[in-house]
């Protein structure tokens, strides 16, 4: 027979079940409230920790910055004096290998002192920091050009065109190479473009006028070594232009 008091018993280990139950979930949600604590707690050091670094780093940009205003400042007080050693040595002291301004600063005082060779890998530093710039290659073609590498001055003057094809001194000074060169066909393309954006040009007018007797077209040069004489009267070799025409 079943003892009498079975249901009791099953009662009774139903509610202790269920309590333990219970425990367990309240001990679960506990444990779950103390990790979302310790999580935000996480979080808001983590955002702390950056907010102090950017706050750093802030501060520290903003030092450098002064340093290098105040040594550009210096250097050209220097420059002016004549020191270009010093100038460079002030430079060199903030000097840092991703500043196209330091650099090109550098490119100049180099070339103003002869250092070309130097001068010339000054700019190249530049150029590569900012590759649509032209100031940094029209720097780079003054030693460039006093070593003798017409070459790389073409170079850099065709890379200049490329970014401004309108710009009238790479285009006067692509004619006056290819003037030295005997090359007048080619000179004449380039200075064609500065007569025309600047018809009151003296200079461009009186390169045209020689380009185009050397090619022979003595009406054109004509024209030109006239125009030359309007802007600028009696102008000598405007003159002997001329009179070398028949």
């Amino acid at each position: 027979p079943r003892p009498a008091n079975i249901l009791p018993e099953i009662f009774d280990t139903f509610y202790h079940r269920r309590n333990n139950m219970e425990t367990l979930i309240i001990n679960a949600e506990m444990k779950e409230c103390r990790n979302a604590g310790m999580q935000k707690e996480s979080w808001q050091l983590a955002i702390m920790t950056l907010l102090l670094l950017f706050i750093s780093l802030t501060l520290s940009a903003q030092t450098n910055i002064k340093a290098v205003q105040d040594a550009f400042e210096t250097s050209y007080a220097q420059e002016k004096k004549g020191e270009l050693n010093k100038a460079m040595s002030t430079l060199t002291a903030v000097y840092a290998e991703d500043s196209y301004e330091i650099n090109a600063r550098l490119g100049w005082l180099n070339y103003v002192a002869g250092l070309f060779t130097e001068s010339m890998a000054y700019y190249q530093k530049a150029i590569k920091l900012k590759p649509y710039a032209i100031e940094a290659r029209f720097g780079f073609v003054n030693p460039a050009y006093a070593l003798g590498n017409l070459d790389q001055v073409i170079t850099q003057y065709q890379e200049i065109l490329k970014i401004d094809p309108q710009n009238t001194i790479a285009n006067y000074r692509m004619a006056s190479i290819y003037y030295g060169k005997n090359d007048f066909a080619m000179a004449g393309r380039y200075i064609d473009k500065v007569v025309n954006l600047y018809p009151f040009d003296y200079d461009s007018h009186l390169l045209y006028g020689w380009i185009l007797l050397k090619q022979g077209k003595t009406r054109e040069a004509q024209v030109m070594f006239n125009k030359v004489l309007i802007i600028k009267p009696k102008d000598v070799s405007a003159t002997q232009g001329l009179s070398q025409i028949k």
